[in-house]
């Protein structure tokens, strides 16, 4: 066995909480210590985390960068318990031979779902009809005129309008599958997936300005990165349509905010649906919260009692793979293993 099973030592640089709680009686099955606390800053995670293993992390919350790996004097592994990596600095961490996993098909029913339901509130109108009726006006009355004249003529119906992807991975996947059964045409922009992978889904890869300028919907399910944050910015939103719907339940640094608010201020695009926003709390002055044409879900797409559940046990068996000496099953900087090797010695793969 190529790795040292006394010892060997795991922290979480949060408070536990929820599922996490079982990690204490999980690790010392393995035959590890954990640690579990809340980190204020850099140097109380290094202070926690210098002498550690493995690291099990919220990367959206408790960061990983190269101040900290650098400090880190025998990580083998640090565990996301999410599918973005990108507040993790992953070339560092292969730099010094520490792997660095996710969660890469965490939450995907549910974030596809929350896509879905973001599309329909828009084109259904769902939050104005709600609001509208709190209010005591019904459609079908003399109180409804406001409904009549002012919502049931920006209902539109779905089927035959086209649905634009932004990134093609799992979310993106799962969300064809539901979105075709309201008869939506679907393409999608992603230059790390083939024509033909997408060809075989009923997909049609376009390039940026076709998605822009063709889709009725886009949702955003990419990779964040310094080539896409802010990419949808005023320049994208002026090559949509004027009755185009924005949707995020990705990362909310993918959208200018400050264009956005321009966009649906002067009728650039026709809504907006965000589940996440940059920063996040957002201020609960911003304009956006004013616009009747943007929905805000507070970055609630990733939740079940299910996908938690199973966010927070998939570390604990990245972990167990590493103790075991073997190689974890979703690394995300492959090119750390050599380095990895030269430290720790040859991996088995996952049994």
């Amino acid at each position: 066995m190529n790795s040292r099973n006394t010892g060997f030592k795991v922290v979480l640089p949060l408070a536990p909480a929820g599922e996490s709680e079982k990690y204490p009686q999980k690790f010392r099955e393995l035959g590890a210590e954990f640690i579990g606390q809340r980190c204020e800053g850099d140097d109380d995670f290094i202070a926690l985390a210098g002498d550690a293993d493995a690291i099990i992390t919220v990367g959206s919350i408790r960061p990983v960068p190269r101040k900290i790996i650098e400090q880190l004097k025998q990580c083998r592994l640090i565990s996301n318990t999410q599918i973005g990596y990108d507040s993790i600095d992953t070339t560092a961490a292969a730099e010094r031979g520490i792997l660095v996993t996710n969660v890469p098909d965490y939450c995907v029913g549910e974030v596809s779902d929350h896509a879905m339901a973001l599309i329909l509130a828009c084109t259904r109108k769902v939050v104005p009809l709600n609001n509208s009726a709190r209010k005591g006006q019904w459609g079908l009355s003399a109180s409804g005129i406001e409904i009549q004249q002012h919502i049931w003529p920006t209902m539109t119906r779905l089927e035959g309008q086209t649905l634009g992807l932004f990134g093609f991975g799992r979310v993106a996947r799962a969300l064809v599958l539901k979105a075709r059964g309201f008869g939506l045409r679907i393409i999608a922009h992603d230059p790390y997936v083939t024509p033909e992978t997408a060809r075989q889904m009923g997909v049609e890869m376009v390039d940026w300005k076709r998605l822009l300028n063709e889709a009725d919907f886009i949702s955003i399910h990419a990779a964040l990165t310094a080539e896409t944050r802010r990419i949808f910015n005023l320049d994208a939103f002026k090559e949509m349509k004027p009755t185009a719907c924005l949707i995020n339940t990705a990362r909310g640094s993918f959208v200018d905010e400050a264009a956005l608010l321009q966009a649906l201020k002067e009728g650039g695009i026709a809504m907006a649906a965000l589940d996440v926003m940059d920063p996040e709390p957002p201020d609960p002055n911003s304009p956006l919260f004013t616009l009747d044409n943007f929905i805000s879900t507070a970055h609630s797409a990733f939740f079940s009692p299910a996908s938690e559940a199973e966010r927070w046990h998939r570390p604990v068996e990245e972990v167990a793979r590493v103790m075991r000496g073997e190689w974890p099953n979703a690394i995300v900087n492959p090119q750390a293993k050599e380095k990895y090797i030269a430290r720790w010695g040859q991996m088995k793969e996952p049994g």
